[in-house]
């Protein structure tokens, strides 16, 4: 196929991750996204009800998970849902997967670089600050997959630990009431509210679509990443479960909805409230974690369309030494240096929304086409993920996806001219 064409030139990625080691890099990349970042304009859509549009997210990642981790299987290598739509659907379908995500997870990667900058620096400084983060750690990125794994680690017991400070400071010793979830199984906004929250927290659960990408820097992939994507998902189900209801029995949903960093608030309502800015250094490092993992993984989908002819192939390049795609991160850090100099962080996550559940919708569909040993995952899981794929993106906000879809046009067009370039060219 096509996704190898250039393999034979280039070294191979290395394969140094174990199935902890994926887990961690999918955890990276939702705790910091979903816990901080979310659950302010979900009430806002949906009040208490987001605790259902949390449970219909969760239902949707958890059958777009299963559709990865059969397909990873099968697929092991770099590239994810775009190997995967040119194996099973056909060119068009893996290259409108691949700029899907490539466009959306850049969106995301200026969106947690923001968020960075949002909670660790005054308003005036916010932008500089963002700028370094993407500097800084697409210089860490260029070093390895190895050093990208430790700085993970790390990062993910941190923000652990300040999750499990939050629970505690909120659910244990703080004053919850329970009355605040009143309403919640029959909202005020109706079900648009609902599905409109749902669509904005699966932005948090996105993170395991990471290890998908990383298939050829595992050790034995066929059982690493379906272990590694459900069990990463799983751990991340709990804490957003956990995390909600302590926000909302604490600060209730108007609180919820009008705070800019709800965690803070609902500590800060407590008798912990001197550990507040302990709570926002970590919801800084947990930004810091989403965007290390987001610039893995964009890096690696971008070598393979680089690859697979319907990106340049100047970035399909391989570092000699450190054995990353280098060119590829290198221009991808460049265009998030500019969104983050010119973007707001809730546009960055809407216009990351559009593109992430367009890659989902691709991922379920090829999916659907896998057969005999290849199945691992009932049909149905299949389409009740392209289905919910399919809705939330529905419940966008109209510029979202006007923007969206113009942006896939650039795409499209660069696609036939590029590839009529080829054929004139081996003709």
């Amino acid at each position: 196929m096509g996704t190898d064409s250039t393999a034979g030139a280039q070294p191979a990625l290395a394969r140094r991750l174990g199935t902890a080691d994926a887990v961690m890099i999918g955890l990276a990349s939702m705790i910091g996204a979903g816990v901080f970042t979310v659950f302010a304009p979900a009430a806002q859509a949906a009040g208490a009800g987001l605790l259902i549009g949390l449970g219909i997210a969760a239902a949707v990642a958890l059958a777009n998970a299963t559709s990865s981790a059969q397909l990873a299987a099968v697929y092991p290598t770099s590239g994810g849902t775009y190997v995967y739509g040119r194996e099973r659907l056909g060119p068009w379908w893996g290259f409108g997967a691949g700029w899907a995500f490539v466009i959306g997870k850049t969106a995301s990667c200026a969106a947690m670089a923001l968020a960075v900058a949002e909670y660790a620096a005054p308003e005036a400084w916010r932008r500089p600050v963002a700028l370094a983060a993407v500097i800084v750690l697409a210089a860490l990125n260029y070093r390895g997959i190895t050093k990208t794994m430790r700085a993970a680690r790390v990062i993910v017991v941190a923000v652990l630990a300040v999750l499990v400070l939050v629970l505690v400071a909120t659910l244990g010793v703080g004053d919850p009431d329970a009355a605040n979830l009143d309403g919640w199984a029959t909202p005020s906004a109706g079900w648009y509210g609902v599905l409109q929250s749902a669509g904005l927290l699966f932005f948090a659960f996105a993170g395991y679509a990471r290890i998908a990408t990383l298939g050829e820097e595992v050790r034995d992939p066929t059982r690493t990443i379906p272990r590694a994507i459900l069990g990463a998902l799983a751990v991340a189900v709990g804490l957003y479960a956990l995390v909600a209801v302590a926000v909302l029995t604490v600060l209730g949903p108007d609180g919820v909805a009008s705070s800019v960093a709800p965690l803070a608030a609902a500590v800060e309502a407590g008798p912990w409230s001197a550990a507040v800015p302990i709570v926002r250094a970590g919801a800084a490092v947990a930004a810091l974690g989403a965007l290390l993992a987001l610039l893995t993984g964009v890096g690696r989908t971008t070598l393979a369309m680089a690859r697979g002819d319907d990106l340049p192939r100047w970035l399909a390049a391989v570092h000699p030494r450190y054995l990353v795609p280098h060119h590829a991160e290198v221009a991808i850090a460049v265009v998030i240096g500019v969104l983050v100099l010119t973007v707001d962080l809730k546009d960055a996550i809407g216009f990351s929304s559009f593109g992430v559940l367009l890659y989902y919708l691709i991922a379920n569909l090829s999916a659907w086409t896998q057969t005999g040993a290849d199945r691992r995952y009932p049909r149905w899981l299949q389409g009740l993920g392209a289905g919910g794929c399919a809705v939330l993106v529905a419940t966008l906000p109209p510029p979202t996806i006007a923007v969206g879809v113009g942006v896939l046009a650039v795409g499209v067009a660069y696609r036939v001219l590029r590839h009529r370039v080829l054929r004139r060219t081996a003709g």
